[in-house]
């Protein structure tokens, strides 16, 4: 990475340029040729899953707001869930002369051959909240503490079931849902739960009736909500003839929402019938409106517009010739080589706390809640 900047001066006029997307269907969003830029006037590209999660979008905003406000150019592409398209979206800001990549991924095994295009272009890539598998043209990884995330969430079950500090309670009927599993973070979400809640299993207290309790009869492809709700409705007809569900570990709000549509179907809600616990990730409004009225327990909060500032710190870094700031060289093992990390805190949210961490802060409006 040193010695870039001579090179990057003798490509500054065509980056100013480049500004539009014709191709793969993109979207983009980014700085007029007014725009005074970053180094040498550099353009970044920015490689998004989908715009199907207002989380993603909001990540979307955050880090071209971040890199804007820097001076730098950018162009924001959304690959909507295909991960074909994310690597022809990719290829094609390659081919346009960006000057660093930031890629939350969807597919993350698909992107081999053209993190190698990256390479011989000598364009620096952070791998954004999900860590991007196989390859070794991967610089650095922005995300939060994954496994901390799962760990918040079996806790929350654990205490709200009273069976933390030794307790003999039980036993309680749980089921396990679990993240995309072509998404890396989907193990460490996992692993995270587990580690709280596999000791409550084996002792009993918790009996997972649907016998599915390894990761790959969990998962639930691309965080699809409406998967989740199919894979619940399957479950309650299956094991739950008789008894109830107490507790539902879900990775994330999308796929809580999904679980609460068919918990809600089998009469769960009512008088006599209440809700199990049911977690969640990423603090999603419909998720915390959820929260208020008492159907779904607890959510994750993530703030996304802290990770945005590190993945934009990060190539600012590498764009001046300067070391980005981590915290994690150990944990983050792509399978070629480990990923320097960054990473960042996770917070339970529950009804108790939801005003002080997500509406004070400022991540969500009050009016958007009522």
């Amino acid at each position: 990475m040193r010695n870039r900047r001579s090179a990057l001066a003798a490509v500054a006029t065509a980056a100013s340029l480049a500004l539009t997307l014709s191709a793969c269907g993109q979207n983009s969003e980014g700085g007029s040729e007014e725009d005074k830029g970053g180094p040498e006037g550099a353009t970044i590209g920015i490689a998004m899953p989908t715009k199907s999660s207002e989380r993603w979008i909001a990540d979307g905003n955050n880090v071209v707001k971040d890199l804007q406000s820097k001076g730098y150019k950018t162009k924001l592409v959304y690959g909507e869930d295909d991960p074909d398209q994310q690597v022809a979206q990719i290829e094609n800001l390659i081919t346009q002369g960006v000057k660093a990549l930031i890629v939350a991924s969807i597919d993350n095994k698909s992107m081999n051959n053209v993190l190698q295009q990256a390479k011989d272009a000598d364009i620096p890539v952070i791998s954004y909240d999900r860590l991007i598998l196989g390859t070794e043209n991967v610089g650095y990884y922005a995300s939060f503490d994954n496994e901390k995330v799962g760990e918040l969430q079996g806790d929350y079950i654990l205490d709200k079931l009273g069976l933390k500090d030794g307790s003999e309670k039980g036993p309680f009927n749980i089921e396990l849902f679990a993240g995309s599993n072509d998404d890396n973070n989907t193990r460490y979400f996992f692993q995270g739960a587990m580690n709280a809640l596999k000791p409550y299993i084996d002792k009993k207290q918790l009996v997972v009736r649907s016998g599915q309790t390894e990761l790959n009869q969990v998962t639930t492809l691309r965080w699809d909500g409406g998967t989740a709700q199919k894979r619940m409705d399957d479950i309650l007809t299956s094991s739950y003839k008789t008894g109830r569900v107490d507790a539902v570990l879900s990775p994330y709000d999308g796929i809580s929402i999904g679980i609460l549509s068919a918990l809600k179907s089998d009469d769960y809600g009512s008088k006599s019938k209440p809700l199990p616990i049911v977690t969640g990730q990423d603090a999603e409004v419909a998720s915390v409106k959820s929260i208020i009225a008492g159907q779904q327990s607890m959510t994750v909060y993530k703030d996304t517009r802290e990770l945005a500032k590190v993945a934009t710190n990060m190539v600012d870094a590498l764009l001046n010739d300067k070391e980005p700031e981590v915290n994690d060289t150990k944990t983050y093992h792509n399978g070629a080589k480990v990923v320097p990390a960054y990473l960042l805190e996770p917070v339970a949210v529950d009804e108790e706390n939801y005003q002080e961490v997500v509406v004070d802060s400022g991540y969500i409006k009050e009016s958007d809640l009522k």
